[in-house]
């Protein structure tokens, strides 16, 4: 119960204060890194009291947590909107939704000049979208309408394989040498369709279907980020 003379908490004006120190904290750890963000930093930076951060979370380490998991609401929101309609499509997609989110590229790599002391801990809202309850039915889905082969299986570890190794070779090449963005995404895409492929062309139902499919598991993916993102937030349902 509210005090007395005291205006009841404003759901939306609290949301709206998490993602405007949510703002600061993602402009500072790429600036600065994480190990040199205090939390004076973010205060100063998002224009609130620092005891106003601690009502939102704890510690440093959940703020980050949340940041993640902001990132990657939004990233599954942009690959939901490019309606990739294949697996290859979908991790080709996923490639330069990374790519472009140095955020979440630096957490899947353990890049300690932005994460410092993070790269030795394990880390919340970096999971792929592999790890999603979701995504055993899709991949059985897939196999049913024959447009992946079912053997030798160990298709999370294939399809991780080819996306982190495209990531970290990025890192390893000198910069002349260095596909773009989209270069490394239509190759990420094109190694996952010749590793899955069962070898035979899909009639046109079936490729719908593997579209749907894609489509169905991307949309409950998001829905698991955005829950995850809600619980960092403290809210149990989004304030529109």
């Amino acid at each position: 119960m509210a005090r007395a003379g005291r205006p009841p908490r404003d759901p939306a004006h609290q949301l709206a204060r998490a993602h405007r120190i949510l703002d600061a904290v993602a402009e500072l750890v790429l600036r600065w890194g994480y190990d040199k963000t205090t939390i004076d930093d973010l205060a100063k930076r998002a224009g609130v009291a620092k005891g106003t951060i601690y009502l939102h979370w704890k510690t440093r380490d959940e703020i980050f947590a949340a940041l993640l998991r902001r990132e990657r609401v939004h990233m599954m929101a942009e690959l939901r909107d490019r309606a990739p309609a294949t697996p290859g499509e979908l991790f080709g997609e996923y490639a330069r939704g990374l790519l472009r989110r140095p955020l979440l590229q630096a957490a899947l790599t353990g890049d300690s000049e932005v994460l410092g002391k993070l790269t030795r801990q394990k880390r919340s809202g970096t999971s792929w979208p592999q790890s999603e309850a979701a995504f055993a039915p899709y991949l059985a889905r897939l196999v049913r309408l024959g447009a992946i082969r079912d053997d030798p299986g160990d298709h999370i570890v294939t399809i991780g394989s080819i996306v982190y190794g495209f990531l970290f070779m990025r890192t390893a090449l000198p910069d002349h040498a260095v596909p773009s963005d989209d270069r490394v995404a239509e190759l990420v895409a094109d190694t996952v369709e010749r590793a899955l492929s069962a070898g035979r062309p899909l009639s046109p139902a079936d490729a719908e279907a593997v579209a749907r499919a894609t489509l169905d598991f991307l949309d409950a993916a998001a829905e698991v980020a955005q829950r995850k993102l809600d619980a960092s937030l403290g809210s149990k349902e989004r304030v529109q």
